[in-house]
């Protein structure tokens, strides 16, 4: 199948991808797509999922994953349509560490597809300390963001991280939820309805710590935008 052979070089055809050709097999397009309708349905789609927390489901039947049962999260849904798996994860990877345009913009058209509508009153991206911020040089969550939100209208507010901790990759679950209390502030009035929108959710521990601080700032509801989900059930903490 086409995505078989953008599998095959490894990844790097998004990287010389141009307008009027499928960014992941290099196709002719015919329509206003980045994508072939091949392509598309054979990215790693996070069907099925739980609804609260995006992580991926065992069976059909099954209506919420064992954490959500047991510990509810402070956010109310994820809306996270694919999977932290190729070709998805080198995508996230080129936009994220080498912060290339055309693999965010990739990203945000996919997370559209997931909510064509969006319901949100404000989005939120998930933010860095000013030191990690001069360190990293770019914050794709607030990328993400900013796009998305000149794509649907929708108003792009801030909250303060006030607490960056290690970083977040070596740690289990419940480290990852530790390290992460208390490390957001909000010094603005929000409204109702938002969403916290951020590339990748693997514990949900970052939303989780930013949801907190939200309700506590008087948001009725908040939700997770991303785009994409790493599935818990094949052992990734």
């Amino acid at each position: 199948m086409l995505l078989t052979r953008w599998m095959a070089a490894g990844g790097r055809v998004v990287k010389r991808a141009l307008p009027g050709y499928c960014a992941f097999c290099l196709d002719p397009l015919t329509g206003e797509a980045s994508w072939c309708q091949a392509c598309f349905d054979q990215l790693p789609w996070n069907r099925p999922a739980c609804p609260r927390c995006g992580d991926a489901l065992t069976h059909h039947q099954q209506f919420l994953c064992g954490h959500c049962v047991s510990k509810r999260p402070a956010f109310d849904a994820a809306h996270v349509a694919l999977r932290f798996q190729f070709p998805i994860s080198a995508l996230v990877r080129d936009f994220k560490f080498n912060a290339r345009p055309r693999a965010g913009m990739l990203l945000c058209e996919l997370m559209q597809t997931s909510l064509p509508s969006p319901p949100f009153d404000a989005i939120l991206p998930v933010p860095m300390t000013p030191e990690r911020a001069r360190e990293r040089g770019f914050n794709q969550a607030r990328w993400l963001a900013v796009e998305l939100g000149r794509r649907t209208g929708l108003p792009v507010l801030e909250v303060q991280r006030v607490k960056q901790g290690p970083s977040q990759r070596r740690l289990n679950r419940q480290a990852r939820f530790a390290n992460l209390s208390g490390a957001f502030k909000v010094n603005a009035l929000l409204p109702g309805y938002v969403a916290i929108v951020d590339d990748v959710v693997t514990t949900g521990a970052t939303a989780h710590s930013m949801a907190l601080a939200l309700r506590r700032a008087g948001v009725e509801r908040v939700d997770v935008w991303a785009a994409s989900r790493t599935p818990l059930v094949v052992d990734q903490a």
